[in-house]
């Protein structure tokens, strides 16, 4: 049997990590401490009242191992947009607008070149975002970060707060059978299934590739490729959020389209369905490339993994499908209806004519 590469077996265990996540429930004591009123638990985070009418959306993320691609290919003035777009991408999906990010990078060596690199990230990153960047840290950590390049090991983290208005609030709880799922197109990999995708595609970690190959099917190196920083979609949702009425939205990240059963337990009866992908040439060459070495990857495990195509989605109602689309192609971003929501429950997809159930 051919080998099968898998998410868990390139070191990120789905299972294990959704046993770690229950832990949450040791911080929920602290919310007695909320000052302003009582905490609101959404699909894929919390908000806390800070004023009448006024809500605080915080969120902290990390850019995960593309920082070891990042230091593979010694380019390292893309990896700060991922780390804010990671993070902003995450706030817009309570329907608040990012106010401000701060950075804290953990260096094996305070290298100002390497800093000024991925500083001017962080900087077009909030700028593209509309974000101030009011504070940040660095840390010489030698002993803990070792990095891939001698001297230049880095990792970064992300955090962002945003504000939304109380009726803006994007619940997840009144989501119905014959809504619409529409995808806002990714750039790529984005920075989600990189330790899969590494792993397969570069020499260094087991794979086929030298980071300055170029496969065929791409017109680029392939560093270059996996380095493409996540798409920031901050602009095109505030501005659909200010015309049309939006009842869910997917950061499409980590478990890529497993993620959208979690809205199944804000609007009770509902499952989803997707027919529409299109992922850009990196996926096919990671699937290509599994083989190559002798191994494979399946589709489920690709849908499981990386966006395939679509780095966020919006969910709304039927009738106001068309106009969305139309608001969000004014904001330069690419999208299609790529599935709906149904009454059977669970995700299901349908593609190269097969019908997959993901969970």
């Amino acid at each position: 049997m051919p080998k099968e590469f898998t998410y868990a077996k390139a070191g990120v265990d789905r299972k294990i990590r959704t046993e770690s996540k229950k832990k949450l429930k040791i911080l929920h004591d602290t919310y007695r401490f909320s000052q302003r009123g009582k905490i609101i638990q959404l699909p894929y985070g919390n908000i806390f009242p800070a004023g009448e009418n006024r809500y605080l959306d915080i969120e902290i993320e990390g850019v995960g191992t593309k920082v070891l691609v990042a230091q593979l290919a010694q380019k390292y003035d893309t990896i700060g947009i991922d780390g804010v777009a990671m993070v902003v991408n995450d706030v817009i999906r309570s329907g608040a607008k990012p106010l401000a990010v701060s950075d804290n990078i953990h260096t094996q060596l305070s290298d100002p070149t390497l800093l000024s690199e991925l500083l001017k990230g962080v900087a077009k990153g909030a700028t593209e975002a509309e974000c101030i960047v009011p504070s940040g840290e660095t840390g010489d950590v030698a002993e803990l970060i070792k990095g891939v390049a001698e001297g230049k090991g880095f990792d970064m983290v992300v955090a962002a707060i945003g504000e939304v208005a109380e009726q803006k609030i994007i619940l997840g709880r009144n989501i119905k059978p014959g809504d619409v799922i529409i995808g806002l197109r990714s750039s790529g990999l984005h920075s989600n299934g990189i330790s899969l995708a590494r792993k397969i595609l570069f020499k260094q970690w087991g794979g086929k590739y030298k980071p300055h190959d170029v496969p065929d099917g791409l017109d680029r190196e392939i560093a270059d490729e996996v380095l493409e920083p996540t798409k920031i979609y901050v602009k095109t949702f505030c501005e659909v959020t200010k015309q049309l009425p939006v009842k869910g939205a997917v950061h499409i990240t980590g478990d890529a389209y497993v993620k959208f059963d979690r809205l199944a337990k804000f609007s009770r009866g509902i499952g989803f369905e997707f027919s529409n992908f299109k992922p850009q040439p990196i996926f096919a060459i990671i699937q290509r490339t599994a083989s190559e070495l002798g191994g494979s990857i399946r589709d489920e495990e690709m849908l499981r993994t990386f966006n395939m195509g679509w780095g966020f989605a919006l969910i709304v109602n039927k009738a106001d499908a068309d106009e969305t689309l139309d608001a969000v192609s004014k904001t330069g971003v690419g999208a299609e209806q790529i599935g709906r929501v149904t009454s059977s429950g669970g995700v299901r997809v349908l593609h190269r004519d097969k019908r997959i159930i993901l969970h």
